[in-house]
């Protein structure tokens, strides 16, 4: 199991300094990689929450992140396919580039039609979008001469040097199997999101592997992530004290969890378990995010920043 840390990135405790603090720290500590999400839009009067009001881009706070780290890895789960694909192959391939080849690129199909709406992209027919958008991706990145005439997008016969050395993994994320399947046909693997029920989420990696093997791909090559919504609540297990975004990812009795606690859910020790727990579902990789806490999001930015300081060290590889 690879273990991960999402820089801060949502609400008023996401300053350079603190991103700075945490990757470097999350480097020396022996952390696998660095994770980011995208939220372009908060609609007026849209109940997503705190979470959402307040987030940095991605990519750019990646490449920010790149020049301060030396070794450990850079992830995005997820940038959305309402982005046009060329200009973000070609931001990815730079990143890849100046970061030493440490870019996970994950892509997502998006749900918030105003940000479909605003980037000029229709929000129907998102699930055959977003394998073209793959496809585009690849070509951008691998062909001397990238040419394509798809549904979706055209690109006319061109050269886009430099290309990305390695070329990025594509993970894509997703839940309902239309879209599971699709990771197991086309991408390198699957990251989960942050609604994701951690209880089934096993069946789901058997779905994306079952895929994989139908379109005559290894499974067993496949990164399965786990974002994972950590809620740090020392001596408070119940689920009514679990802080989650719109209800959020837990619930479950199952995968890791005591009783009525939600994964990821309650003291250090309970959270390391969990994670445990995970690998035997077959999670390769999980990435604790304090984003999505919503104590953490509207605290006092100092405060925030001394309780991921905290978790950061708890939860370690090897703690």
């Amino acid at each position: 199991m690879r273990v991960g840390f999402a820089v801060p990135q949502s609400g008023p405790w996401a300053t350079p300094d603190a991103m700075r603090r945490i990757a470097t720290r999350a480097e020396e500590l022996g952390y696998h990689e660095l994770w980011t999400f995208q939220r372009v839009l908060y609609p007026v009067g849209h109940p997503m929450g705190p979470v959402y009001r307040s987030v940095h881009d991605p990519v750019v706070t990646l490449s920010y992140l790149a020049g301060v780290t030396g070794r450990i890895r850079l992830g995005v789960a997820v940038v959305n396919a309402f982005v046009q694909p060329v200009v973000l192959a070609k931001q990815l391939a730079t990143l890849q580039i100046v970061s030493g080849g440490r870019l996970t690129a994950g892509l997502g199909l998006g749900w918030l039609r105003e940000e479909f709406e605003a980037a000029g992209v229709g929000f129907e027919r998102r699930g055959r979008r977003g394998e073209e958008f793959v496809e585009v991706l690849r070509k951008a990145w691998t062909r001397d001469v990238v040419e394509h005439d798809g549904e979706f997008y055209r690109v006319p016969a061109s050269h886009m040097d430099p290309s990305p050395a390695p070329v990025p993994p594509i993970l894509l994320g997703g839940s309902a199997d239309v879209a599971l399947r699709r990771a197991g046909r086309v991408a390198d693997g699957w990251v989960s999101s942050s609604r994701e029920d951690l209880a089934g989420i096993g069946a789901r990696i058997e779905t994306v592997k079952a895929a994989a093997r139908e379109a005559g791909r290894d499974p067993e090559a496949l990164r399965f992530v786990c974002r994972g919504v950590t809620l740090v609540r020392p001596g408070a297990s119940g689920p009514d004290q679990d802080g989650r975004p719109g209800g959020g990812p837990g619930g479950g009795s199952d995968g890791g969890s005591d009783g009525g606690r939600a994964p990821l859910t309650g003291t250090y020790d309970e959270i390391r378990r969990d994670v445990a727990a995970l690998a035997g579902h077959g999670v390769t990789d999980v990435f604790h995010d304090l984003n999505f806490d919503v104590g953490i999001v509207t605290a006092d930015p100092g405060q925030a920043l001394r309780r991921a300081e905290e978790a950061l060290e708890a939860l370690a590889p090897g703690a």
